[in-house]
C-alpha cells in the first residue's frame, strides 16, 4: 500500500469557489484505482500512480461538460496538487486523509 492509498477530502479552488469532493485511491505499482464524488460529479477514476503522486483525467458535469487534467501528490496526511481546466486554466487541489 502506497501513502497516497485511503480517502482524501478535498477542495479544489475555482473560479466557481470552493468545490469539494472526496476521493477514494487505491494504488497497484504504477496504475490506481478509484472513485470521485462532490459537486463536480461522481465517477470512478484512474491513472497513474508514481510513488505518492497520481494523475488522472476527470469528466466534470457541472457547470458545464469539460475533462480535467488532475495531479495530486500526497504528504503523510495531507494532499496537494492541481486540477487543468483547459482554457480556464489551472486550479490548486489541497485535501486531507479521512480513511
Amino acid at each position: 500500500m502506497a501513502d497516497v492509498d485511503g480517502t482524501w477530502d478535498c477542495v479544489v479552488k475555482s473560479p466557481l469557489g470552493d468545490q469539494k469532493m472526496t476521493l477514494t485511491v487505491k494504488t497497484a505499482g504504477d496504475k490506481w484505482s478509484g472513485t470521485v464524488s462532490g459537486a463536480m460529479g461522481s465517477s470512478d477514476l484512474g491513472g497513474d500512480a508514481d510513488g505518492e503522486t497520481i494523475s488522472w483525467k476527470q469528466q466534470m458535469t457541472v457547470p458545464m461538460p469539460m475533462t480535467l487534467d488532475c495531479k495530486a501528490t500526497a504528504d503523510g496526511d495531507t494532499m496537494t496538487g492541481t486540477v487543468g481546466a483547459g482554457a480556464f486554466g489551472s486550479f490548486p487541489l489541497n485535501g486531507t486523509r479521512v480513511g
